[in-house]
């Protein structure tokens, strides 16, 4: 691979040409990498609701022509000045948001929000220099979310690379570089469930599942999912939910009807649909005194969430996570251990899986509702 160090690469790239187009598969040149960037090879990546949503270009500044592909797996080319932690060789998540480890943030043990490097959608280029490293006849194509997974090479600042154990398969453990982590990180990390408990999970698309599987991870004894789509209820099983609730099924709100089958609400809630009524369920389905709940779905920008102040004086607790409080480069190794030690079992979210020239089929999946997370071959 150091044969290419230094020189522009040539390789395929999937490019969104404008909003809601299928995606081109074309050349383009990627530079190398600046000060404190690394050049890595992608082998595989997935398809992420996000990846779609900003494709679609809905209620946000669009950035086009540009790369998408943020949820993946590769290996180290090369490396930029002053990049010391990798080499090339070296395994990779790459993470759309990051850890610049001198921030207020970084340097908290509360937080992962780091200043330098959290989530900019709308910045097309890298932070080094202000400019793109793809190009096309001259002509920038824009970076997404820092990543630009969906090219055979990308440019990623070295805040947003997890360096991971060499011996485990990067067709399973890419998916952690996005979802599976959010919804993961959001029961163990964020709220806690003890062995025993009962944990409500709002949604049971990938990242809820993922939250399901954390409370499974953690012994929780009743895992109650909760979605409008009842043909996901027999394959949320697989991840430790036994218990479901199909809000259309009645004419109370859910919050009550999960009150009356826990004896007063769950210890714990984890929302992953996004929606403010299902925030809004999640927070008011929790049992008085010791109930947590906590939201990871992004709102509607206009969304406003409405409850009685009582429902928070009755010692009922209201959390948020970001990227499921993994701090990239420090954490997201250990979560690729427990997938090592058969902790935590990947396979059975990576449903489909096509090759790289078939990745318009991966969005068809995505935007029919099937699978859950579309796996993504880069080499033929």
């Amino acid at each position: 691979m150091a044969s290419t160090a230094g020189q522009v690469i040539r390789c395929k790239a999937a490019i969104a040409w404008e909003a809601g187009k299928p995606l081109v598969i074309e050349e383009v040149e990627v530079a190398p990498p600046q000060k404190m960037e690394v050049r890595l090879k992608i082998l595989f990546t997935s398809l992420c609701h996000t990846d779609v949503y900003f494709w679609e270009a809905k209620g946000q500044h669009p950035v086009f022509p540009r790369i998408l592909g943020h949820e993946a797996s590769g290996i180290v080319e090369s490396v930029g000045e002053g990049v010391t932690e990798l080499q090339p060789g070296d395994h990779v998540l790459p993470v759309f948001t990051g850890e610049c480890k001198e921030c207020r943030h970084c340097k908290s043990e509360e937080s992962n929000m780091c200043d330098l490097l959290r989530i900019n959608t709308d910045r097309g280029v890298m932070l080094n220099d202000g400019k793109s490293r793809f190009s096309i006849n001259g002509k920038p194509i824009y970076h997404f979310v820092g990543t630009s997974t969906f090219s055979e090479y990308t440019v990623v600042h070295v805040g947003c690379l997890a360096k991971i154990n060499p011996l485990a398969p990067l067709d399973k453990v890419c998916v952690l570089s996005c979802g599976i982590s959010t919804g993961l990180g959001a029961t163990l990390n964020v709220a806690k469930p003890r062995r025993g408990s009962s944990v409500a999970v709002f949604g049971l698309g990938a990242v809820g599942l993922a939250a399901a599987e954390g409370a499974r991870i953690a012994g929780a004894s009743r895992i109650i999912g909760i979605d409008l789509l009842p043909d996901r209820f027999e394959q949320a099983k697989k991840f430790g939910v036994n218990e479901f609730v199909n809000p259309k099924d009645y004419p109370k709100p859910v919050q009550e009807v999960i009150a009356e089958m826990t004896d007063g609400g769950v210890d714990r809630s984890v929302e992953c649909t996004g929606n403010v009524n299902a925030m809004i369920s999640a927070f008011e389905c929790v049992h008085d005194g010791w109930g947590v709940a906590v939201l990871v779905g992004v709102p509607h920008k206009d969304a406003v969430f409405q409850t009685h102040p009582m429902n928070v004086l009755n010692e009922r607790t209201l959390k948020g996570t970001f990227f499921g409080n993994y701090k990239p480069r420090s954490d997201l190794p250990s979560v690729v251990e427990k997938y090592m030690n058969k902790e935590l079992e990947l396979e059975k979210f990576i449903t489909h899986e096509v090759t790289f020239s078939e990745i318009n089929k991966a969005f068809e999946y995505m935007l029919k509702g099937e699978g859950l997370r579309c796996l993504i071959r880069m080499e033929e």
